[in-house]
C-alpha cells in the first residue's frame, strides 16, 4: 500500500502519536504550509511495512532527502550506519540544537549521518528556523 492509500484512522493515529512533528527536523504542522507527510521508515522497496511500528510524520524535505534511504556514513568516522529512527530512538539523544537554534547537531554516530544525509541544516530551514527562533516558536522544548 503506498503512503497515499493509507487510511484516515491510521494517519490521525500517527500524528498523534508523531505530536504533529516531523519525526527528524521536529518541524511543527502550525509553522509550515504544508501537511505533514505519512513516511515508511523502512521503505516499502525494502520490505518495509504499512503496519504502525513502520510509519511516522517527516515534513517534505526530510521525506525528500531521506528516500530510500535507511543508512549514511558518518562523516566523523566514516562508518556507515543506520539512520535515526523516530518511531524507536530518542531525539534528544541522538541530536541538540545549536546555541541560537538554528542548526541540528548530531551528538551520536547515528545522528550525524541523518543529519548530513536528510540535508537538515539546508540553507532555506536554516533561514526558516532562524526566523521562528525570533517569532519565539523555536527551537522545541520537548520531543
Amino acid at each position: 500500500m503506498s503512503a497515499a492509500r493509507i487510511s484516515e484512522t491510521v494517519r490521525a493515529r500517527i500524528r498523534d502519536a508523531a505530536g504533529n512533528r516531523c519525526g527528524y527536523c521536529l518541524t511543527h504542522q502550525d509553522y509550515i504550509p504544508w501537511t505533514l507527510e505519512i513516511e515508511h521508515i523502512i521503505p516499502l522497496s525494502q520490505r518495509g511495512s504499512d503496519e504502525d511500528e513502520n510509519l511516522w510524520l517527516a515534513c517534505h524535505t526530510c521525506n525528500l532527502y531521506k528516500g530510500s534511504k535507511t543508512h549514511a556514513y558518518d562523516p566523523l568516522t566514516g562508518r556507515r550506519v543506520q539512520l535515526f529512527n523516530p518511531r524507536r530512538q530518542k531525539w534528544m539523544r541522538h541530536f541538540q540544537w545549536s546555541q541560537d537554534g538554528t542548526l541540528i547537531e548530531g551528538k551520536t554516530i547515528c545522528g550525524r549521518a541523518t543529519v548530513l544525509a536528510l540535508n537538515m541544516n539546508n540553507l532555506i530551514a536554516v533561514k526558516v528556523r532562524r526566523n521562528w527562533v525570533e517569532a519565539g516558536w523555536h527551537p522545541p522544548t520537548t520531543e
